[in-house]
């Protein structure tokens, strides 16, 4: 309807002494559903869902004036609705709050709406190249977003070799007959509304950083004034001669998962690699595929990652629901028959019919335009950054799946991260370093994998632990567990199943720099984390 044909609505929805400070509350003021929260005395209201994908914050982790997802850990500012830790997309809506006679009066009318971009509308009186090779899209689409957001006027170009817009690569593992247009981040009437030039279909080939110069597959040649890399990285391929046979598949693209969900329609599917993108699919496939084959090089599913006790719980779902595992243990030999797969031939001797062949045995750097250059790489080719996300090379930052950087809460350490919500993370941080507004990474890594429908969330850096707790209960239908990673008698990771917000509240902990003790993990009181 039209903005003047509408009231503002403005209700009572509670007395002044309802909330304490640190509690919160989900009202509905007219069409809206909105979160009160007490804050030092003082009282907001803001949007109740989260703008990653619409979680209620309601159940989230709130801790002084800062709000958790209790999904994806997204984390937002509850006295400006902004968005401080992604994937949230933007930050939230605020609304009018007054107290009269001690009673605490909502308007439906925003006061405020933190959209993610706000541009001067004044443009700099230079021309200020910042080109973007974007290959996956969340780190630089971040980093594009928050110029904009920051008042840079100059001008913007982000380079893509896909002839899509940046989307949510997140979701290709979780719904693969998925139709590129519902997982597209933005508009291309964003991209307009604020002035950012997408190329799309273009691959750079080189990078000469003495002239500050990129030049394309097409021949043509782009200045620059700062330069992010965010080329992400590509999936490792099996050398062996059957990997160009038909159905052999490798997820990277939109077509690629609609590709793979078609062609395992009724079949046996074989799946090598049981890290997340391997999972995930295997789970997916559950009601699709005639059987589904799981070869993986350790004990046990993501054992790298979340160890054994939790990786014994998420094999023993995918055993239940007929899924066959073939751990330590490889591919060898893929056989085809007119041209298309027919067995895979394993280490062990073992031979499986095999009708499709989906290979997730892990990701190398796109970094090959950057051969002959002074950028500096770790032995894998990733690129060496500092927290800043500034290459060795003036002007020239990093950020994404192919960022190698040191990681705060693990001491830091240099490390890769391939992981959706450190990807936005480094964006943002390029940008405010690009605009000399001196700013450091701290984020900590929080991402999640479904499995059957159920999503496991993870927070923090557990590599090295030395002995994991573990709470809850792993029995049939009432599966639901917390495990707590410990190292020098402190918490540094936390993975969990139906345990809502207490990875988030992980998170927030992990952020402000509060250790966890060993002993306070172990404890039957949860009180340590704030939450019931």
């Amino acid at each position: 309807s039209d903005p003047e044909d509408t009231e503002e609505v403005t209700e009572v929805v509670c007395l002044e002494s309802d909330l304490q400070d640190g509690q919160m509350k989900e009202v509905d003021v007219g069409r809206h559903s909105v979160l009160l929260t007490r804050c030092e005395g003082k009282y907001s209201a803001i949007g109740n869902q989260c703008t990653h994908y619409g979680a209620p914050l309601s159940k989230g982790f709130f801790s002084g004036n800062k709000l958790r997802c209790p999904w994806h850990g997204s984390c937002f500012n509850v006295l400006t609705g902004d968005l401080e830790e992604f994937p949230g997309m933007d930050s939230l809506p605020c609304h009018k709050v007054k107290i009269e006679n001690k009673k605490v009066y909502v308007s439906e009318c925003v006061v405020f709406v933190c959209v993610c971009c706000l541009k001067d509308s004044t443009r700099l009186v230079f021309l200020h190249f910042v080109v973007f090779n974007s290959f996956l899209g969340a780190a630089s689409l971040t980093c594009a977003e928050t110029l904009r957001q920051e008042n840079f006027g100059g001008r913007i170009i982000m380079v893509t070799r896909e002839d899509l817009l940046p989307y949510d690569k997140t979701r290709l593992s979780k719904v693969m007959n998925v139709s590129s247009d519902t997982i597209m981040l933005r508009s291309m009437e964003f991209f307009h509304q604020y002035d950012i030039e997408v190329w799309l279909r273009k691959e750079a080939l080189s990078v000469d950083m003495d002239k500050k110069m990129v030049t394309f597959d097409d021949g043509t040649v782009q200045n620059y004034d700062q330069l992010l890399l965010s080329t992400g990285c590509r999936a490792k391929g099996l050398d062996l001669p059957g990997m160009k046979l038909d159905n052999v598949k490798m997820l990277e693209t939109p077509e690629d998962a609609r590709q793979i969900h078609a062609s395992c329609l009724g079949c046996n599917v074989v799946l090598l690699g049981t890290s997340f993108v391997g999972m995930e699919i295997a789970s997916y496939l559950l009601d699709k595929a005639s059987t589904i084959t799981v070869i993986g090089s350790s004990e046990v599913p993501y054992q790298n990652t979340f160890g054994l006790e939790v990786g014994k719980i998420t094999m023993m779902m995918l055993l239940e629901k007929d899924v066959r595992f073939h751990m330590i243990d490889s591919v060898t030999e893929i056989r085809g028959m007119n041209g298309k797969v027919k067995e895979v031939v394993l280490k062990s001797g073992k031979v499986i019919p095999t009708d499709v062949l989906i290979v997730g045995i892990g990701s190398i750097p796109n970094t090959e335009y950057l051969k002959g250059t002074k950028i500096q790489t770790n032995s894998k080719n990733f690129v060496i950054v500092d927290k800043c996300m500034r290459t060795n090379v003036p002007d020239v930052f990093c950020a994404g799946d192919m960022a190698f950087f040191p990681l705060t809460i693990a001491k830091n350490q240099l490390v890769n991260i391939g992981h959706w919500q450190m990807a936005q993370a480094q964006g943002k941080i390029a940008a405010l370093n690009m605009l000399n507004k001196a700013t450091e990474l701290t984020s900590i890594p929080f991402y999640w994998t479904v499995l059957l429908n159920k999503t496991i969330r993870y927070a923090g850096y557990g590599e090295g632990y030395t002995e994991i707790v573990m709470k809850g209960q792993f029995q049939f239908e009432e599966r639901k567990f917390l495990a707590l990673y410990i190292k020098d008698d402190e918490v540094i990771a936390a993975v969990g199943l139906n345990y809502d917000p207490v990875v988030s509240a992980v998170a927030e902990r992990l952020l402000s720099g509060k250790v966890i003790t060993k002993e306070e993990a172990q404890s039957d009181d949860p009180s340590w984390l704030q939450v019931s």
